[in-house]
């Protein structure tokens, strides 16, 4: 029968000790190693592409939040075409097409948001609204029209294919 001592327990937890510092070291390391604001390493800095750059790493907490905000920011635009769908009129040479003021949906959607404006543009930015001008501004562009120019039917596609996706991805992280 073996018996163990005192000495030989205390090595084994110094042994491991010293295995999870390294460990945390070398993690450290490599790390560094990929930031470009590193000085003192003689480590060859990585190049980033547009897409990584800026980027938290995929699974962390802030690429987490990322994701949930894009989650709601998509969530708000469904939301504002929805109402641009049941409020605004077919027009009459596109019936696919449905339009309406800024200034009637500014004030149906400033009781749900104050991000009326921001979402437009975003929006515009997918490809489901169409309007004149850079930014809209109250009462000055109160008669500008916004069009939907997707299907109401089209939009919820998009969105629950990106919904999925974003799910799918948190799952995989």
């Amino acid at each position: 029968m073996e018996t163990y001592s005192d000495s030989d327990s205390e090595e084994e937890s110094l042994g491991a000790k010293v295995a999870m510092f390294n460990q945390y070291a070398s993690k450290h390391k490599d790390k560094q190693s990929k930031n470009p604001f590193t000085s003192g390493l003689n480590i060859e800095k990585p190049t980033f592409s547009k897409e990584e750059y800026g980027r938290p790493e995929a699974g962390s907490l802030s690429d987490l939040r990322g994701r949930k905000a894009n989650d709601d920011i998509l969530k708000e635009i469904l939301e504002l075409c929805e109402i641009i769908s049941q409020e605004g009129t077919p027009c009459r040479d596109q019936p696919d097409v449905i339009g309406i003021t800024f200034g009637d949906i500014f004030n149906i959607y400033t009781n749900i948001s104050s991000k009326c404006v921001g979402l437009l543009l975003r929006a515009r930015k997918q490809k489901y609204l169409e309007f004149e001008g850079e930014c809209l501004f109250q009462r000055r562009d109160d008669d500008v029209p916004i069009f939907l120019v997707k299907p109401i039917e089209e939009i919820r596609k998009e969105y629950n294919q990106r919904l999925e996706e974003t799910r799918k991805n948190l799952l995989d992280s």
